[in-house]
């Protein structure tokens, strides 16, 4: 069984970050033949039906009442959250200023910890959050923009972020049938599936043509960012508290800088590098801020 050690704790921050940044790069393959609510739907159809004989197999017997705890753990967590950022784009809000209220979910996980969980974050936690947040503006600086989209498209995408940090809070508290890590992913994806669907086929049916790119974009976004990102991010949750797990999360924007320099050629530059440094600093400082221990499942 594992326990939470300093170095297991770097171990699962660099897994997590490396795979939850990797979903830019799925969803760039993917969007070059199919539109957005198609790769939601794919992503989500895929990975939850892939990863089911798995939960039917280990993990407590899945009752109704479960499995519909699971479908609202799904609509906050994926549906409101991933659906409300998609949304937005599509109103015309610039994708920088998106992916920047993407990135303040652990400032949301944060805030609700402590009425929710009774978890409140440290002065010194509060700090590294200020610093970290910092590091990720200097990472955003140059995608940055307010666009012309109508004023309640921007409320879309903070909204999400809310949802999603309501949804990871929320679960740390005692469930109706503690299931095994699988399970939950398994049918919040086949939940986000089913809500994604009707906006998939509106959009041009449920599946594109099937293309090379779209084939590599579904099999990264299933493998890594899905069930690496995932299944990592719950197996964190079950260690450590959530404000010091999803505060890993603010390395995402710069380490997805880098995912698109290596593989993309898009320019990186002095002020990402700083913010990236500045970001680790933050998260260190979260990190070894003797938050309190997460509660046990």
């Amino acid at each position: 069984m594992l326990r939470p050690s300093p170095l297991l704790f770097l171990a699962l921050a660099a897994a997590l970050v490396i795979s939850w940044s990797s979903g830019f790069v799925g969803v760039r393959f993917a969007n070059d033949a199919a539109t957005i609510p198609q790769v939601l739907f794919g992503r989500s159809v895929i990975s939850g039906l892939l990863l089911l004989p798995v939960a039917l197999l280990y993990g407590p017997k899945l009752g109704l009442r479960a499995v519909m705890e699971q479908g609202l753990y799904a609509f906050l967590g994926m549906f409101l959250y991933l659906g409300g950022f998609a949304l937005a784009i599509g109103q015309g809000v610039p994708t920088g200023l998106v992916a920047l209220m993407a990135d303040l979910v652990p400032l949301g996980i944060a805030v609700l910890s402590a009425p929710i969980l009774g978890q409140p974050l440290t002065r010194r936690q509060w700090i590294g959050t200020a610093v970290a947040l910092t590091g990720v503006l200097l990472v955003s600086a140059d995608a940055l923009a307010l666009g012309d989209a109508p004023p309640l498209a921007y409320a879309l995408p903070i909204l999400g972020m809310l949802a999603f940090a309501l949804s990871t809070v929320v679960q740390e508290r005692k469930a109706v049938l503690p299931l095994s890590i699988p399970q939950r992913l398994s049918l919040q994806c086949l939940w986000a599936a089913a809500m994604f669907a009707p906006f998939a086929l509106a959009s041009g049916g449920f599946f594109p043509t099937l293309t090379a790119d779209f084939a590599l974009g579904m099999a990264w976004l299933v493998v890594l960012a899905t069930y690496g990102g995932w299944l990592i991010y719950y197996l964190f949750l079950r260690l450590y508290p959530p404000a010091m797990v999803s505060a890993t999360v603010y390395l995402s924007p710069p380490v997805t800088m880098l995912w698109a320099w290596v593989l993309f050629s898009e320019p990186l530059t002095w002020v990402m590098a700083l913010g990236l440094a500045v970001t680790l600093a933050g998260v260190a400082l979260v990190a070894t801020g003797r938050a309190t221990p997460a509660p046990a499942e």
